[in-house]
């Protein structure tokens, strides 16, 4: 059963994170909000944990997954960015948007779209998210909490820990956000593509 950790919004107990980053590190996935609905965070490299991710969202191979970084320096690691995408990612982050870029050979291939060798890839601005990416030491593979065959993302810890609690090694609550998906964005073709309209207003980027 997944242990529910009561962390402060503002000042998250680093003790409580630390814990949280160790149950990651161990394989566990890990329900967790952010600036714009909970997500469902694993390791990078854990093959297990990225089925178990998929398999609780219901989703299939080309599906893209994000990735949380904690900075644009971060992102140059694990995405292919030229000076106008970099342009607009400087203007986006911290931010509720994912932008779907060109993965790099630091990307498991399991992880990126099987055809188009792409990841999503966002720095959430959330104290609770990104203190969790530091306390693991390296960026974390997520996606939107939206439950197999439904359209809206949880926002309710306690409504997370009653039907997934067997599923996650931990939710962390810290109160409700804001309950919208990231507005997604690619970059992956040169010209930048709004695939979905969430949290962020595209125009507010010139899009």
């Amino acid at each position: 059963m997944a242990i529910l950790f009561d962390v402060h919004p503002q000042n998250p107990q680093i003790r409580l994170l630390k814990q949280a980053a160790q149950m990651i590190n161990d394989g566990g996935l890990i329900a967790v909000p952010t600036d714009s609905s909970y997500a469902i965070l694993a390791r990078l490299d854990d093959k297990d944990a990225a089925a178990h991710l998929r398999r609780i969202r219901g989703l299939d191979e080309r599906h893209h997954l994000t990735l949380l970084c904690r900075d644009l320096a971060e992102i140059g690691h694990f995405a292919r960015v030229d000076n106008q995408q970099y342009r607009l990612l400087k203007a986006a982050t911290p931010g509720p948007w994912t932008f779907i870029l060109e993965a790099t050979k630091d990307v498991p291939r399991r992880v990126s779209h099987p055809s188009r060798k792409t990841i999503g890839i966002r720095v959430p601005d959330h104290p609770i998210t990104l203190a969790l990416i530091e306390a693991v030491g390296s960026p974390l593979l997520s996606t939107t909490f939206i439950p197999k065959d439904e359209t809206e993302p949880l926002n309710d810890p306690e409504e997370i820990m009653a039907h997934y609690g067997h599923e996650l090694a931990g939710v962390i609550d810290s109160g409700s956000c804001p309950g919208t998906p990231t507005t997604v964005i690619d970059l992956s073709s040169g010209t930048p593509e709004v695939v979905r309209i969430g949290s962020g207003n595209p125009a507010s980027l010139g899009l």
